[in-house]
């Protein structure tokens, strides 16, 4: 059966598994009619009786007890009549409520499909309903903030603002166009060029937050490589503060890449531990040596560690070239059993890149190592992530879109061409701007967007 904006969609709000509380959440027109089949109050009222807001004990008969909710339009999360259900957070009593509810002509919700209808019904733009994603799937409190900026609107504002100039300035050359014998005060072409440089502008430093807002939201990835035995998998369990990875004095106990995420100083990291690189001894190995190298060739960051109490072999010389040039820090470690290691050796292969000297089994140097990651990712410091900041690719590539069409825009009008030409620019970047907040949509966009959330959401 097709879906319908008019359906009354029911879906569990909250995560599978056993927990004290589980939720179900039902909304459309129907929703407060449904309730009143399969509920039975404490008191003899229905939910169509209860006032908006409020929450009533009662019974879904010979299911579960319950809290229930009723929340009228349009002051709700989706703008129509919602009923949440809390019920106990087995799976067996929500199956049971839920499979009721369709029983009585709800119909379970696509993923996504109350926050799409909060967008449909006007309640929140389309940034804003994908800042309700990110929220959920935040890594660490300052990729929290960037998206509870734009679930507040700070990005909308952006555009809106970006896009209201744009549109005035569009404005002003159609009415040169149509009307040009009219006594009409619609700007100079000065005054027009200065309008479209000022906003491009504006939208330039929009689209430059990109880089670390994305950081704040996927984060990086870092490698810990190394030949075999030289402390990776112990800097790896001091770096997530928990013991994650076997850790021997037998060389090779790590023979596949093992993965994590950390925050370290607020950046999400995924850390990856790597086979030791060794002379190899058999297929299992080689294999992990190969992925070894493969997950360097790829990162963001390489950790590369060394044994400091050994002078360099053939296999350290090949880590630190292949560090060379890259995003890297070089790791020295078990200083503590003395340095054999000649630096200016190291400093010859890989020119630049900055060294660490740590001691794993001491865990000294680790609080030293965080600061250059923080360092190395932010390349000389960080925006605050209290203001406007792009964290979404699709904004960043109808930002980069509308920027392109203003330049054109403004070339068209240091060379006089006319109106028409000038204002298809201009449309194109209002159209463009329109793609981010909703004012401009398609189905297909919707659908891909609305996919990735959960059902109850």
């Amino acid at each position: 059966m097709k879906s319908s904006n008019d359906d009354t969609i029911v879906a569990v709000g909250t995560p599978v598994g056993e927990g004290g509380i589980g939720i179900i959440r039902l909304s459309g027109r129907d929703s407060i009619k449904l309730a009143d089949k399969i509920f039975v109050s404490s008191g003899s009222a229905k939910p169509s009786q209860f006032k908006t807001h409020t929450i009533h004990y009662g019974h879904i008969v010979g299911v579960d007890e319950v809290l229930l909710t009723v929340m009228r339009a349009p002051k709700t999360y989706t703008k129509e009549d919602v009923v949440e259900i809390n019920c106990h957070g087995g799976m067996t009593a929500l199956r049971g409520v839920l499979e009721i509810l369709v029983r009585h002509g709800a119909r379970i919700a696509e993923p996504g499909e109350f926050t799409k209808r909060a967008f449909l019904n006007g309640r929140i733009d389309l940034a804003q309903a994908e800042a309700v994603l990110d929220i959920i799937r935040a890594k660490t409190d300052a990729g929290l903030r960037v998206s509870v900026n734009q679930l507040n609107g700070e990005l909308s504002r952006e555009i809106d603002l970006a896009r209201s100039t744009i549109i005035d300035i569009c404005a002003e050359l159609e009415a040169a166009i149509d009307f040009p014998d009219e006594d009409i005060e619609v700007g100079t072409a000065k005054g027009r060029l200065k309008k479209i440089k000022a906003v491009r502008g504006r939208l330039e430093g929009l689209a430059g937050t990109y880089h670390d807002g994305a950081i704040l939201k996927d984060g990086i990835t870092a490698v810990i490589c190394g030949r075999a035995n030289v402390g990776k998998s112990s800097l790896m369990n001091l770096l997530l503060k928990r013991d994650r990875v076997i850790v021997t004095h037998m060389p090779g106990t790590t023979r596949d890449a093992i993965e994590e995420l950390v925050s370290i100083k607020g950046i999400p990291i995924r850390l990856v531990d790597t086979a030791g690189i060794r002379k190899q001894k058999g297929a299992a190995e080689r294999a992990g040596m190969d992925k070894s190298r493969s997950y360097v060739s790829d990162a963001d960051l390489i950790l590369c560690v060394l044994d400091g109490s050994r002078p360099l072999n053939k296999y350290d010389k090949e880590l630190l070239k292949n560090a060379d040039g890259k995003c890297a820090i070089i790791i020295i470690n078990k200083y503590d059993l003395g340095l054999a290691m000649n630096i200016k050796d190291i400093r010859k292969i890989s020119k630049g890149v900055h060294i660490i000297k740590i001691s794993c089994l001491d865990k000294e140097g680790i609080d030293r190592l965080e600061d250059e990651v923080y360092n190395k990712v932010w390349n000389g410091g960080v925006r605050s992530s209290h203001g406007s900041m792009l964290n979404n690719i699709r904004h960043k590539s109808a930002i980069d879109k509308a920027i392109d069409a203003l330049a054109r825009a403004e070339d068209a009008l240091k060379k006089n061409l006319s109106g028409e030409l000038i204002s298809i620019d201009i449309r194109e970047s209002v159209n463009s701007l329109g793609e981010i907040v909703g004012e401009v949509y398609n189905d297909d966009i919707l659908n891909v967007i609305f996919s990735k959330f959960c059902i109850g959401k």
